[in-house]
């Protein structure tokens, strides 16, 4: 069967397979009312017309027969099955956790909160903004530090951005050294030396401990606290000693312990990284978890990722906004602070309601039950004649053994009794409790060390006898100065919420104040937001699925290892590549690999001049920042009037630098929502010089089932999951960029020993020599069996399909509204791809109203704002997806058209910018409802400007919110209630 025939037999087919009629919007009959306002008969004339044949593949996807829901539950089952849970107790920075049902049922399973965007519009996202403050007010509380951003990706990753931040904030000595203490965790530094590698940096690493700080110049010190070998040390002196030569000082934190720790504040550190994941976050196999970064007072402009920041809206109110966003990548580019764009919100936000739910007291007194139970495990296995190798720690006891044999038989001992322990060298056992952990499971462990009557002060059922301290510990106290005396999470919020019906309606007010899928369409281009299934989102909190430790022995994780395997190999068949690398936790960090595998590539060639990345003037901006990190320098390629790579300027680029072209980066279709028909044509002309192409493939929703970019040219792409295939973005997180390689360049993928060896004892490369990016072997594995799902129930008919009616509805509204608002570029027969760019530019000359104006007056429609001034100032670019039904759609386009009457009005003098309902919307209903109305336009024009949002009206909690107000004076923790005074008032 051809692609054609595919295309022609099951997508105007409703019941082409039970899901893909679930999952697609329009029916058989809605989508032939769209093709005939775009005259066309048949879906299949549509594509043959937009696709262009020089891309096309020549037959359909290789996969599977579809599966039914009920099939795909069935075969995750099976999957879950062959994982082992056991009681984990390896630690490396992952611990078990009890998350609290009312978290994991009203936001992990909430679609209110799961199908959010990044709240880049922060009217209406006033509720996952609070929380991610409450995120930001704890870390910054616990840490000691003056301020925290919104999550970072993992705590490998966070310390390698630490060391970026303390080069630029340390300017004078910038080329110095980094120095890591030997005792942090394995998968830290490895990443760490990766990430150093690629940019020249040098790196140091010395047992601080013995041997204090080396000779020479320092830019910057990491420090562990606690230390990977379970000490809690005090760092006073290194760090003075570090700021007294000159350096910076970075340390990784453990949340929990810092409520009993002196906080790295106090101890003097600069900057605090680390993860929140035991914060009621599952273990999930590895991620994803929300890592996090504090630093003091001076660095919050070096900051990397999302920062959510106080400021106030038109009507003096306090409102939350991303702040300082011109540092980020989607506006610097390659000189942006970080490649990071998607980080770990929806983690972070059951992280900090976590916090929120305990509250500083909850939060200390697990602390010492789990501090108290490593004493007491510490006091047994002391008590027997065992060797530790700390004396003062928190959660972690390693016990040096005898020979390799014994540390061998004490770990088996523990596997037999459902026991995993952390395997830390040939005579080194290391043991990790947590909130978790029962006097049974001690009583397990000192067993599997010999120790025949422990005496744990437990029954043996691991009931209920957990004291707060488990006080059977003999000494093990922090030293004196360790002890923390400061007040931490002093805000009202972490006092006032104890009981479930308070927790389940705080998070009901926050929901309510977002605009999110489970309502609207929500038409963003180049962001893919389309159906989070319920089918596809089941399996991941199984505990069959969750509760696995990424460092588990993997005849424990069969399971995992299987269906993961079947998704790479899918995903290599949709792309056309020879192999898939499934551990990059977002798309920035899928790009960082597949250009760090090219670079790494050249190297191995010899061809160590090659440096250069060419990015075409309209891609991604985490492109440019991702290719500086892998070590190689931009050089722009212009565009073409007609929105194609300026052919002429790319041989201009390449003639300059013949001998030192690395790779282009490509977004295809373009960022411009057109199929480039030259694309084969610049894939060659790069490959003449011995370059190699990059494909981005965050657009690849208009290409699966069609064409492949590996075959069309690509030697390596990234995919979004969290786009292409239905992981929710979770309002800022959680996604996977998965990197996707021809054969060449298979050997550069990350490798997946990462952390894995130290854990177990098992290396599996599987060739895979590439340096890790993630902290764990399968990056942010807990949520791919959405992906998974999505791929065995959509099959490649209904893949093929879903991709057809992308193309059809975004073509059916460009169609609809060129009469309104120009369609900037079009590529064949006058089409698009998956999505279309609105140009604005000449009605703001006639009217003063701007393209943000129309998306804040979209907000009174009920609608979130297509995507903003990107790829080009002054539009708007839209992107429907192949979920939204033909009513939906129709509704947004009626916005627009009203919105654009609206703009008439001003042209035609009836009334002026100023004054109008555009450049005051949004409208609150404290707005509209308030016994004022001194507006040019009738109340009714500003809640309700179409008729049937009188059934179902969406009303922002603020008005248009001031931003520059808010990076003038910075404010990034919860505010004091006293704030909302006059909201009360108001409202």
């Amino acid at each position: 069967m051809t692609v054609t025939s595919a295309i022609r037999s099951s997508t105007l087919a409703p019941d082409a397979t039970e899901f893909s009629a679930r999952h697609i919007g329009p029916t058989s009959e809605t989508a032939g009312t769209m093709l005939a306002a775009l005259g066309y008969d048949s879906l299949t004339d549509l594509v043959d017309a937009a696709v262009p044949e020089a891309i096309r593949q020549p037959a359909p996807l290789n996969l599977p027969e579809a599966l039914t829901e009920a099939e795909t539950l069935q075969a995750l089952r099976g999957y879950a099955e062959k994982n082992q849970p056991r009681t984990q107790m390896i630690g490396q920075g992952f611990y078990d956790t009890h998350t609290p049902q009312v978290i994991l049922r009203n936001v992990l399973q909430n679609p209110a909160w799961y199908t959010a965007y990044t709240p880049y519009q922060p009217e209406i996202s006033q509720g996952r903004l609070e929380a991610l403050l409450n995120f930001q007010t704890m870390v910054a509380d616990l840490t000691g530090l003056d301020i925290a951003n919104a999550s970072l990706l993992d705590e490998a990753s966070a310390v390698a951005e630490a060391i970026l931040l303390m080069r630029r904030g340390n300017k004078k000595r910038a080329t110095a050294k980094i120095v890591l203490d030997a005792d942090i965790f394995p998968q830290t530094r490895a990443v760490v030396t990766g990430r150093a590698e690629a940019l020249g940096i040098e790196l140091q690493t010395v047992d601080i401990a013995a041997h204090g700080l080396p000779e020479g110049e320092i830019c910057g010190l990491v420090l562990q606290q606690p230390a990977d070998s379970g000490a809690v040390v005090d760092h006073r002196a290194v760090i003075a000693e570090a700021k007294e030569r000159g350096a910076m000082v970075t340390i990784a934190a453990d949340l929990l312990a810092l409520t009993l720790i002196t906080s790295p504040g106090e101890q003097g550190a600069d900057i605090a990284v680390g993860s929140s994941q035991r914060f009621g976050v599952p273990l999930f196999f590895g991620g994803p978890h929300a890592a996090f970064m504090a630093v003091k007072s001076g660095l919050q402009r070096q900051l990397p990722g999302r920062l959510v920041g106080v400021s106030k809206d038109a009507e003096g109110r306090p409102a939350y906004r991303l702040a300082l966003q011109t540092r980020e990548q989607h506006i610097r580019r390659e000189k942006a602070t970080s490649n990071i764009c998607t980080a770990q919100a929806l983690l972070a936000v059951a992280a900090s309601m976590y916090a929120v739910y305990h509250g500083p007291e909850g939060l200390t007194r697990i602390a010492k039950r789990v501090h108290g139970h490593a004493r007491t495990l510490a006091t047994a296995l002391r008590g027997a004649g065992h060797e530790l190798v700390a004396e003062s720690f928190f959660d972690t006891v390693q016990v040096r053994l005898d020979s390799h044999d014994r540390a061998e038989d004490v770990i088996a001992a523990a596997e037999a009794a459902g026991v995993n322990l952390r395997r830390v060298s040939e005579d080194v056992a290391g043991i990790s409790v947590d909130e978790t952990t029962t006097p049974a499971q001690l009583t397990s462990v000192a067993r599997a060390f010999g120790v025949e009557d422990p005496l744990l002060g437990a029954d043996s059922s691991g009931g209920a006898a957990q004291t707060e301290t488990s006080s059977q510990g003999d000494g093990f106290a922090f030293p004196e100065s360790l002890t923390r005396t400061s007040e931490f999470m002093t805000h009202p919020i972490f006092h006032e919420i104890r009981s479930e019906t308070q927790m389940m309606r705080y998070l009901r007010r926050l929901s309510d104040r977002d605009l999110a899928l489970d309502r609207t369409m929500i038409p963003l281009g180049s962001c893919t937001m389309k159906l989070n299934a319920a089918t596809e989102m089941e399996a991941i909190s199984w505990p069959e699925f969750a509760g696995i430790h990424p460092y588990a022995p993997a005849a424990q994780t069969t399971g995992w290892r299987e269906m993961i395997a079947d998704l790479e190999s899918r995903l290599a068949e949709v792309t056309g590549y020879a192999a898939v690398s499934i551990q990059p936790n977002a798309g920035s960090q899928g790009e960082y690999a597949g250009l760090l595998a090219i670079r790494q590539y050249h190297l191995a060639q010899g061809d160590a001049a090659r440096d250069i990345c060419l990015i075409p003037a309209s891609a991604h901006g985490t492109n440019a920042s991702s290719a500086v990190l892998a070590g190689l320098q931009v050089v722009v390629v212009a565009t073409a009037e007609d929105g194609t790579i300026d052919m002429a300027d790319l041989e201009a680029k390449i003639a300059a630098h013949p001998d030192r072209i690395a790779a282009i980066m490509l977004t295809y279709p373009s960022t411009h929502g057109v199929y480039e028909a030259e694309v084969r044509e610049v894939c060659s002309t790069v490959h003449a010089t011995g370059g190699q192409v990059y494909i981005d493939g965050a657009n690849l929703n208009a290409l699966v089932g069609l064409a492949q970019p590996g075959e069309f040219g690509g030697d390596v792409s990234h995919l979004n999951l969290h786009k292409t295939f239905c992981i929710p973005h979770g309002g800022g997180g959680p996604g996977v960029g998965p990197v996707a390689v021809a054969e060449h360049l298979k050997p550069f993928l990350p490798s997946t020993s990462v952390g894995a060896s130290w854990a177990t004892g098992e290396h599996e490369g599987e060739g895979r020599d590439g340096a890790p990016v993630t902290s764990t072997p399968f990056g942010s594995a807990g949520v791919l069996p959405i992906s998974w799902a999505y791929l065995a129930m959509m099959g490649s008919e209904g893949l093929t399909s879903a991709t057809a009616h992308a193309l059809l509805s975004a073509n059916y509204i460009a169609e609809q509204l060129k009469q309104h608002f120009p369609i900037l570029y079009t590529g064949e027969n006058g089409l698009i791809a998956h999505e279309c760019i609105l140009d604005l530019r000449e009605l703001t000359k006639a009217s003063g109203i701007t393209a943000e104006d129309v998306c804040k007056r979209l907000i009174d429609y009920g609608f979130h704002a297509p995507t903003l001034a990107f790829p080009v100032n002054g539009t708007l670019m839209v992107e429907p997806t192949e979920s939204e039904d033909l009513a939906e759609i129709d509704r947004f386009i009626a916005a627009m058209i009203g919105v654009r009457a609206e703009i008439q009005e001003i042209i035609e003098e009836k009334i002026s910018a100023a004054d109008s309902p555009l450049r005051l919307a949004p409208h609150p209903a404290a707005v509209v409802a308030g016994d004022a109305w001194d507006r040019a336009y009738p109340r009714e024009q500003a809640a309700f400007p179409v008729a049937n949002l009188r059934q179902d009206k969406y009303f922002p909690p603020v008005s248009r919110i001031d931003g520059a107000h808010g990076d003038r004076n910075l404010v990034c923790s919860c505010p004091p209630p006293e704030a909302f005074e006059l909201e009360e008032s108001t409202a």
